[in-house]
């Protein structure tokens, strides 16, 4: 699992699955895209204006890497 957080545009990624795959984006909300992968499973899960739904201090004290660009 890999957590991503870009500063800039305040999107936070949290990969699930590091297989590479084709996705296809399910759009929960305004503000949440999850990515689904083979098998219909959760590869990947995209929160536009993190900061705004989480407290990324307490989320965030693990590792993790912030990313000035978060690949597509």
């Amino acid at each position: 699992m890999q957590i991503q957080y870009d500063t800039k545009t305040d999107l936070l990624y949290i990969r699930l699955d590091d297989q590479k795959q084709a996705v296809i984006n399910k759009r929960l909300s305004e503000d949440i895209v999850l990515d689904i992968g083979e098998g219909d499973k959760i590869v990947g899960i995209e929160i536009l204006d993190a900061s705004e739904h989480l407290n990324l201090e307490r989320l965030l004290p693990v590792k993790y890497k912030v990313a000035s660009e978060v690949a597509a």
